[in-house]
């Protein structure tokens, strides 16, 4: 048998999954990852628990499948991006727990480079904005804050990695030090234009270059696996929403995906040309392949399926996350109340983290019914915010939606998705678009699969869900979303926990 692994190493869990020629998901193995959560704002996880749940989950569905490395053609990796991690060139030790990509303790450098007139120039050379989301900020809070590090640094003996150079330094026994294109492009370090971690932007975060892995593409035998599986090359890896883009084979510019999670993130394929943003979305790298790099524009909504996690934890009004779409199906509409779910503040394109939730329209005669329709609109009306922002940067008008995450399920929000949109939403035959992102690239890089061709073929479509509203209702319903946001904008002085 000859087959693929691919790794899904995201926030709550880490994933391991055998993949066939004819792209069937043969076994899969999963095991949960704790974060820590030290202050409000903080989140971190320990890397070596990181690797410890990826190397049993991998152990696992080698043993559930009765397979070996002789086995397996090639290894894709996709990881959850932005998160941070130092350690010891020499001995391999972390210096500190990992900063996870929702860690904020780095907000106020960003708010000061930013007052020094920096922006501009990150925005013109990285595609991002000044965010603490990104892994910039993370490695300098570590550098000030961590007893020696600086001086380690300015030694060359730290090595800074996103979780995909994590692993592979892993995978390798400490062999090699390495990111692809589509990781080092979420850093702030690294221009897109140039393909190279930018001298200075490092500079200005006073973070030395000795640090920076070395980048590769996405696609093509990088480096091979040590002692764990002796031999096998690893030929796929990406950032989990440029994977999840690739797996739902989004190839040509203008098509779109988006996944539905706790939060949501669209991307938007635009080709071998990065478009600059004049709506605060972020310009990024898809992915590349065969020495051809493509970009694309996101946009990442904060609060999605943690929207309904709220209704069920917070307000106690359903009793699991499923019983939303009845409750929610049980009124014919929002009564007018809307919801904006700006728990922890908004994402793109408004990028505010002092707006906080409202719930508004509430009368005598709103019910809980009423309150549950209006959380899955505010999900679908924010994504729509995403989408409008794409367009109008792209010059580009969409023709479908493609979609996938667990709350793509959800067959109400996806009508109300495909209403909102005017467009046909159209989910992929598998959810595991992630993974499969990482298998594709990984059997692309090896020669398992021969073509881009070969691949897109074996995309299969699965419920479309058509726009079944009027124009002017449509219209309607946006335009009250937007007073909607704007009295929820700028609320709080303080960033969300």
């Amino acid at each position: 048998m000859s087959v693929i692994l691919a790794l899904d190493q995201g926030t709550s869990s880490s994933r391991a999954v055998i993949v066939d020629s004819s792209s069937k998901i043969l076994a899969v193995a999963q095991r949960e990852l704790p974060q820590i959560y030290p202050q409000p704002g903080w989140v971190e996880q320990d890397p070596e628990a990181i690797w410890s749940s990826q190397l049993a989950a991998i152990r696992a569905v080698l043993e559930q499948a009765h397979l070996t490395a002789s086995d397996i053609s090639a290894v894709g990796i996709t990881n959850q991006r932005e998160t941070t991690i130092v350690w010891d060139r020499t001995t391999g030790q972390p210096i500190f727990n990992a900063l996870v990509w929702q860690d904020r303790r780095s907000a106020p450098l960003c708010d000061l480079l930013k007052s020094q007139g920096h922006e501009p120039l990150f925005q013109r050379k990285t595609g991002l904005i000044f965010d603490a989301y990104f892994s910039g900020s993370k490695i300098r809070w570590l550098l000030d804050n961590v007893e020696g590090a600086r001086a380690r640094a300015e030694a060359g003996s730290l090595c800074f990695g996103t979780v995909d150079a994590w692993l592979i330094w892993k995978l390798t026994g400490g062999q090699r030090h390495l990111t692809d294109v589509t990781n080092a492009s979420r850093t702030l370090l690294f221009n897109i234009h140039t393909l190279d971690w930018d001298d200075e932007l490092l500079q200005i975060f006073d973070i030395p270059r000795s640090m920076m892995p070395k980048v590769v593409a996405s696609s093509g035998e990088c480096v091979k696996v040590g002692a764990l599986l002796p031999g096998v090359p690893i030929c796929g890896i990406a950032g989990d929403q440029q994977a999840a883009l690739f797996g739902q084979m989004c190839l040509k510019p203008g098509m779109v995906k988006n996944t539905y999670g706790t939060g949501c993130f669209m991307l938007m394929q635009t080709g071998d040309k990065p478009v600059a943003s004049n709506n605060r979305l972020l310009t990024t790298i898809a992915w590349q392949i065969n020495g051809r790099v493509e970009y694309a524009l996101e946009g990442s909504v904060f609060i999605g399926g943690a929207a309904v996690q709220w209704l069920r934890d917070g307000l106690g009004i359903i009793g699991s996350s499923a019983e939303v779409e009845a409750l929610a199906a049980s009124v014919p509409d929002n009564g007018g109340v809307y919801f904006v779910p700006a728990l922890s503040g908004m994402g793109a394109p408004y990028w505010d983290p002092n707006a906080r939730g409202l719930i508004i329209g509430l009368t005598r005669g709103t019910t809980r019914a009423h309150i549950a329709r209006a959380t899955l609109e505010g999900i679908a009306l924010q994504v729509t915010d995403i989408l409008t922002a794409m367009q109008a940067d792209s010059g580009i008008m969409i023709h479908e939606l493609r979609v996938d995450g667990g709350a793509s399920a959800n067959h109400l929000l996806m009508q109300m998705q495909a209403d909102l949109l005017g467009v046909p939403v159209v989910q992929s035959s598998t959810p595991e678009s992630t993974v499969m992102g990482a298998a594709f690239l990984a059997g692309l890089g090896s020669g398992f699969w021969m073509s881009l061709d070969d691949l897109e073929s074996r995309w299969e479509k699965g419920e479309s869900f058509t726009p079944s509203i009027t124009d002017e209702a449509r219209q309607t319903q946006r335009m009250r979303w937007r007073e909607a946001v704007e009295r929820s904008r700028n609320w709080s002085q303080e960033e969300p926990a």
